[in-house]
Order: C-alpha cells, then sequence, then structure tokens
C-alpha cells in the first residue's frame, strides 16, 4: 500500500450516484491520474491517498485509491488555491487571493469561527460572508462523519448516504437505534445494520435489535412469496436470524401491532402475522375488486347474435366454455379466463376485443413483462403495453414506484385485459387496481397452474379460490394445438399422466442421460449445431431452463460453461469481473430485481435519443453492448432496442442469462427451450415446475437428463406452500352486493 499526498487540480469524470471519480492530483511536480471512489471533495482541495499503481490497457498509469483523507491547506498558496478552486460557492480566484492576503494563515479559523470578518474582505457582504461560513461548516460536517462512519467499517458510499440522510443527527441515531438504517436508507438491510450495531457495542437481546429482525425475517419471507407467515414459523425463523430463543420474541408482536408495523389476524386455530404494508395491500386489492364486479344486464340473444357475427367474419368457431366466457365478460365488471396451451385463450380474447370494438368501447391490453406483452399485441393485433408502462412509471423508489395512473388520475378506456395473470403480483395489482375506475371492465386471463409470481402473493389463484368472481375455465384443446407434442405433453403433465419419451415426435424430445458433465456436453451440441436450424432461429434464442440455481446443473455453473462455448473470451471484447461473474461483451444477461428509476432510451442509428423512459424489471433479458472500464459503466440493449447504462456499483442487479431458473422463465416463449434434469430436493422438483418449462416452448423442447426423473415430477404434486391473504380479504367482503346496470 502506497501513501500519496497532494492537491486536485481537475476532476475528470464523477458518477454522482456511487462517487467513482477520476481525478488529477498534483503532487510535488508531478500530476497522476487517481481513481476511486471519493464522495464530497472539490478541485483544489488537500488530499492524502492510500493505494497503489495500476496499469490501465487503455489509459496508462493510475494509482487506484483504496482510502483517503482530506487534510486541511497549511500553508498560503494552498489555502488560495482551495478556496479559488470553486470548491466554496460564491468565492473565485480573485476574491480567494483577497481573503488570503487579509487573514493570511489565520484564513481557515476565521471563516470556522469568526466569519463575520470576513465582511472586512472588499466584496464580500455580511450575509456573503454567513453564506461562506455555512458552506465551510457543511463539508466539515461531513468530512468529520465519514470519519466517524469508517471507524466502524462503513464504505465512504454508504456513510455518504448515512450522512445525506440524518446529517448531525447520525451520532445518536447509531449509538442508540443503528437499526433505523435498515427502515430509512436504500441498500441497508438488517443484515448490514446488525453488522454495526454488533461494532457499536448494542447487545443481541436489544429491543431495537429483536424487532428489526422480526420486520427482516417478514420482508425476507416476501422474497420467497408470502406476504404472511404463521405465528410459530416467525417466531422460528426470527429466531434462527437473531440466534435467540423464541420467547424472547413473541412479547415483541403485540407492541409492533400497537406500533402499526404488523397486523395479526387469526384464522382457526392459527394466527397469521403480515407486515402491515401487505395486510393493507391485500384488504386494498379485495375492496377494489368487490367494487369492480359489477353486473350488466344484456339480453343473452343480443350476446349470441354478436358472437355469430363475429365467428362468421372470421375463420374460428367457438366452444360452449369460450362463448361462455364472452357472455360473461360483457355482463360483468370483472371476468377471470384461465385455461393451459392450447385451449383457446387467444381466440377468446380476440372475440371479446372484436365484440366491444363494435360496441364502441375503449380498450386497453397489458401483460406484466415485454415478452409477453409482446405475444399479446402479436397474436391480437393489437397494441399491448407492459403494466408498468400503462400505469405510466414515473420512477419512485424501489418497491414504491411511483405511477401516474392512480385514483386520482385513473386510465381512461372502458376495458382493460390484462394477460399471463400468474405472473402478477400483489404489490403491482394494487397499483394496478388503483388506476382502474369503477365502470370499467376488467378481464384477467391466465393459466392458474403456471409458478405463481416471482413477487409476493398469489394473487390469479387466489381470486379463483376465493369463489367471489365469474371464472371460466377453458379445458378443450384445439384441433390444431392438438398436433402439437408440446401442449399435448404439457396437458399429460398437468393431469398427472404418462408421457411416452420414444422421440417420434416433431417437436417433444427426451435425450437419456445420466451424469452431469454428459448433460452439458449434449445441450451446448444442441444450442451450438442442432437446433439453430431445426427451429429456423439463432444459438443465443434458444434458453436452457433449470430447476436450481446450485448444483451440477443449476444456473450458476450452466452460465460460467455456456459462456464458454456461446461467448468465448476476446481480445476485442472488454470484460468486468463482478462478485466471481465475468461479464463480456456479447453476453447474453438478466435483470433480477426491479428497478424503477433506471433509465432507457431507444437510439436511432445515428445514436441520438428518439424515445426514453423508467424501469427495468426482474427477468427482463438483453445482451450486453459495450463495457467502458474507464467510466465504470455497462451498457445492456434490452428488447425493443432499449438501451440501459449500468454503473458497476449496479452490476449485482444483473447476471448471465445463457441459463435461467424456470421461475424466472415465467411469462416469456422461446423458439426452443432445453431443460437439463438429473436430481433435485422433491419440494423443488414438481409438477407444477415442469409443467412450466414445458410449455414455455414454442417449437421445440428438448430434455436431457434422467427419464425416472422426470416421471417422479409428473407425479410429485408437493408445492412450497405460499402464505397469503387475499382469498381471505375477498371472503371477508363476501356480503357485499354487487351494483346492476
Amino acid at each position: 500500500m502506497e501513501i500519496l499526498k497532494g492537491y486536485v487540480e481537475h476532476i475528470v469524470y464523477q458518477n454522482s450516484e456511487n462517487g467513482y471519480t477520476v481525478l488529477n492530483l498534483v503532487s510535488g511536480e508531478e500530476e497522476i491520474t487517481c481513481v476511486g471512489i471519493f464522495h464530497g471533495i472539490g478541485e483544489g482541495e488537500n488530499l492524502e491517498l492510500s493505494g497503489e499503481y495500476t496499469d490501465h490497457p487503455s489509459y496508462g498509469r493510475q494509482f487506484k485509491v483504496t482510502s483517503f483523507q482530506v487534510k486541511p491547506p497549511e500553508d498560503i498558496i494552498s489555502m488560495e488555491r482551495y478556496l479559488g478552486s470553486g470548491a466554496i460557492k460564491g468565492i473565485g480566484a480573485a476574491l480567494a487571493a483577497r481573503i488570503v492576503h487579509k487573514f493570511k494563515q489565520d484564513t481557515f479559523r476565521i471563516i470556522e469561527e469568526e466569519p463575520e470578518r470576513l465582511a472586512e474582505v472588499k466584496g464580500i457582504s455580511q450575509r456573503k460572508a454567513m453564506e461562506i461560513a455555512e458552506q465551510a461548516e457543511g463539508k466539515r460536517e461531513q468530512r468529520q462523519a465519514m470519519i466517524f462512519l469508517q471507524q466502524y467499517g462503513i464504505s465512504q458510499t454508504l456513510a455518504a448516504k448515512i450522512f445525506q440522510t440524518y446529517r448531525t443527527e447520525l451520532y445518536g441515531i447509531l449509538k442508540e437505534n443503528p437499526y433505523r438504517l435498515a427502515d430509512d436508507i436504500r441498500g441497508v438491510g438488517f443484515r448490514i445494520a446488525d453488522e454495526i450495531a454488533s461494532r457499536i457495542g448494542i447487545h443481541t437481546d436489544s429491543d431495537f435489535r429483536i424487532r428489526s429482525g422480526i420486520l427482516y425475517t417478514l420482508l425476507q419471507a416476501s422474497m420467497e412469496g408470502h406476504t404472511c407467515l404463521p405465528r410459530q414459523l416467525l417466531s422460528q425463523k426470527a429466531s434462527e436470524l437473531l440466534k435467540i430463543e423464541p420467547e424472547h420474541i413473541e412479547k415483541h408482536y403485540m407492541d409492533l401491532a400497537i406500533d402499526k408495523k404488523l397486523v395479526i389476524k387469526e384464522a382457526g386455530d392459527t394466527s397469521y402475522i403480515y407486515a402491515s404494508n401487505y395486510y393493507y395491500m391485500e384488504l386494498n386489492t379485495a375492496v377494489m375488486l368487490k367494487n369492480l364486479d359489477i353486473s350488466y344486464d344484456v339480453p343473452q340473444a343480443e350476446i349470441e347474435n354478436r358472437i355469430c357475427s363475429i365467428e362468421k367474419g372470421s375463420d374460428f368457431v367457438l366452444d360452449e366454455l369460450q362463448v361462455q366466457a364472452v357472455k360473461e365478460a360483457v355482463c360483468n365488471g370483472l371476468v377471470v379466463i384461465t385455461g393451459g396451451p392450447g385451449t383457446g385463450k387467444t381466440t377468446t380474447i380476440n372475440t371479446i376485443i372484436q365484440y366491444f370494438e363494435m360496441e364502441g368501447l375503449d380498450i386497453l391490453l397489458a401483460a406484466p413483462t415485454g415478452r409477453a406483452a409482446k405475444r399479446m399485441s402479436e397474436t391480437t393485433g393489437f397494441e399491448a403495453k407492459t403494466i408498468h408502462r400503462m400505469l405510466e412509471l414515473n420512477g419512485g423508489a424501489e418497491d414504491r414506484a411511483g405511477f401516474e395512473r392512480n385514483e386520482e388520475n385513473p386510465l381512461e378506456t372502458d376495458v382493460i385485459i390484462v394477460d399471463e395473470m400468474s405472473m402478477v403480483d400483489i404489490s403491482l395489482m394494487h397499483a394496478m387496481l388503483k388506476a382502474v375506475a369503477a365502470g370499467t371492465r376488467l378481464i384477467l386471463v391466465g393459466d392458474v397452474n403456471q409458478l405463481p409470481s416471482v413477487g409476493a402473493g398469489s394473487v390469479l389463484k387466489d381470486i379463483i379460490e376465493s369463489r367471489q368472481f365469474h371464472v371460466v375455465r377453458l379445458t378443450r384443446i384445439f384441433r390444431q394445438a392438438a398436433q402439437s407434442d408440446i401442449i399435448v405433453n404439457a396437458h399429460k403433465i398437468n393431469r398427472g399422466e404418462e408421457v411416452l419419451l420414444d422421440n417420434k415426435s416433431m417437436d417433444f424430445f427426451f435425450l437419456k442421460r445420466y451424469d452431469a458433465n454428459v448433460i452439458i456436453s449434449v445441450a451446448i451440441q444442441l444450442i451450438q449445431q442442432k437446433l439453430p436450424k431445426f427451429v429456423d432461429a439463432k444459438p443465443f434464442d434458444i434458453q436452457v431452463l433449470t430447476p436450481m440455481r446450485k448444483g451440477l446443473l443449476g444456473v450458476e455453473r450452466l452460465n460460467n460453461i455456456l459462456q464458454q462455448y456461446l461467448n468465448p473470451p476476446d481480445k476485442d471484447k472488454e470484460e468486468k469481473e463482478h462478485s466471481g461473474m465475468v461479464f463480456r461483451e456479447g453476453d447474453k444477461v438478466m435483470q433480477i430485481k426491479n428497478n424503477y428509476q433506471l433509465e432507457w432510451e431507444i437510439r436511432s442509428r445515428y445514436g441520438l435519443a428518439i424515445d426514453k423512459g423508467l424501469g427495468v424489471f426482474n427477468g427482463d433479458m438483453g445482451v450486453i453492448r459495450s463495457i467502458s472500464n474507464y467510466q465504470e459503466i455497462l451498457t445492456v440493449e434490452f428488447e425493443e432496442g432499449r438501451l440501459v447504462d449500468y454503473s458497476f456499483k449496479q452490476l449485482e442487479e444483473l447476471e448471465l442469462a445463457y441459463a435461467i431458473t424456470i421461475h424466472k422463465s415465467q411469462g416469456s416463449e422461446y423458439p426452443a427451450v432445453v431443460i437439463p434434469l438429473l436430481t433435485g430436493p422433491k419440494m423443488l422438483m414438481n409438477r407444477n415446475l415442469l409443467y412450466t418449462a414445458v410449455t414455455r416452448a414454442k417449437k421445440c423442447v428438448t430434455l436431457v437428463g434422467n427419464d425416472v426423473t422426470f416421471q417422479q415430477m409428473i407425479q410429485n404434486v408437493s408445492e412450497q406452500k405460499r402464505y397469503t391473504g387475499l382469498e381471505a380479504r375477498l371472503r371477508e367482503t363476501e356480503g357485499i352486493r354487487t351494483l346492476t346496470i
């Protein structure tokens, strides 16, 4: 580790979000390029840097900074240079020279202790003297805070966030209740707050710690899809987290409920505990759904005549269930249409659209993901948007997405049709319903047998199982769909029937292999050589879907191997290593968390922005187009040509996507999928998962692995229990009468 001292001559580049800075430092007679994380520094400041010299392939010799200290200027020349650098607003070079000439070595003491005396300098009023003093004091406070926080092992980036949030109150907050950081500062969870607390000396049985741990346990549960937990299970999980006995946890539930942090609901012999935000989200969702459940008195003969007219002008005839679905959509404000692949959901949607068009009604189509919305547009011929885009996302903080469309500014339409409803979590459903005015028809379409949403809740399943609304289940497989073994076998899987693995199909194959490395070798051969010609697609369009993240056939190992074959190292391709993962230009990647503030833009062939927007979402897939190690920016192109710049600090939001989990494939459709199967935990390797994987393929499914595992998955109906409360909230409002028009 080397020490470098000097003053900042020029800041070449600074990322205001993460503090990454490139600056020129004058040390003696030498000017040195320094790179690192700097917060609250300006040109002209004296620094003492710790780090080491490196040779950048493009930019040459640099000093890579690991830590720094701001040193007050000690000589008159340094003082004048600092004040004249623009570090303090309102002081230029000429005024800085007059101040230093007047007060000499006493300059900084005067600014800090007797700022009113600055008015003795020509050109400085009493008011301006106070403004200069306030700025200098603010900078001094930030430096002192950074030094204080760093003694507890807090990074400079996090220290800057803490100072910006609490200012001088941070000292009391950290010493009394550092767990407030988890509530108040984005990016700080319980574990970081707990680590800071242990360094400060907070006891493990502190009330603040236990309450924060309970809320953190519920937050973790929401990431697994739960909106609540049974009391006993919550106590057990919180006990494991906090390493204290469950009885020390139980006594805090009522206090947290009184503070409106928790809601406790009894159901039979079990108490369910909700984080307040999820309880009220489900309760309000239930009320809003009920308010939309309006009955319309339309003569049945009129509807049947209109359907006949639509059938005559089209090349299809609806079956009884499809006709019923159209009738329900016409006669009710809220309808659910569910069914597996090939059961005519698309034809039913198209008929409903034509019906309401003939009535002169305005219609909006939406789906949870870009891929699903694009497919909906292709199958209906009408524009479909993502739900986020329909609601006009405006870039609120994560998990508090701000939408322009809400109860005060509802969607201006008569009918809303939402496809792929199994993917919609409770947060998105709640946000959407707030923007749907009473009297608007809402038609929810999806396959209830798919895996539930990645986010918390079980919205489609809870709505159906509540039995509070009109639900039509489409079950007939139509002739054209029946020619596809993908569809036929998907329904067999769903019914628990045996699937014949004789490979006489044209679109469904099972290659029996029993060694993980052999399975991977076969998958690579399929992606590179066999499948692209067979399905008329590029290797990048063929998706590997695997049940697990870890293990010999998990996402992490598969991606490392597939990357070497599908996008190997190249001297002309920039790379960036992050948390053990190498990102390379040309890599296929996926966004793994919702980020409502990430900006995207679509550019013309000349590089000019022709469209801009906000938000990149969990499951969005794209390709790395460029990596700038100098600017520390990685650019990804997502669907529809949306380009997004990621700072290197944001790379934890991305992962390689040559292979993805079956859960992450929800709502997507690929020309061909390759599914490696060997072994796995029983709770995971179930019918629901296999059904979802198979139905992701449009032209070809190829499973590679153990045929015994495949048949066992078909028979395994055990699913991980998802604790939610929407069904109960809907049943609680069962007595509400619907309005008839």
